[in-house]
């Protein structure tokens, strides 16, 4: 059975989320990235059995990259999704 994450706490769309606890806010980074990988991926013409073949991983393992509710997924992962698509992560500490 898959869990859901709450979507209280958030537009998940890369705007300032003050007041934020900091799960809430690693939910809305995700989404976010989540998004920016499948857009470069339309934008690159790319088919998840494609996607999935230049990051060296299951189409189901892509889906779960790609699902905006799924907590399972790392760092290392969505860096690798991001090179599949010719682009990078930027990861940013701010002010809070």
């Amino acid at each position: 059975m898959r869990r859901r994450i709450s979507k209280k706490g958030g537009s998940g769309n890369g705007q300032k989320e003050e007041g934020m606890s900091a799960p809430a806010q690693a939910v809305a980074v995700k989404r976010t990235l989540a998004s920016q990988i499948e857009q470069a991926m339309n934008e690159n013409h790319l088919t998840k059995a494609e996607m999935a073949r230049r990051m060296e991983t299951s189409r189901s393992q892509l889906n779960r990259i790609l699902d905006p509710d799924s907590e399972s997924v790392t760092l290392d992962t969505l860096t690798r999704a991001a090179q599949a698509v010719g682009r990078r992560v930027k990861v940013e500490i701010v002010n809070a």
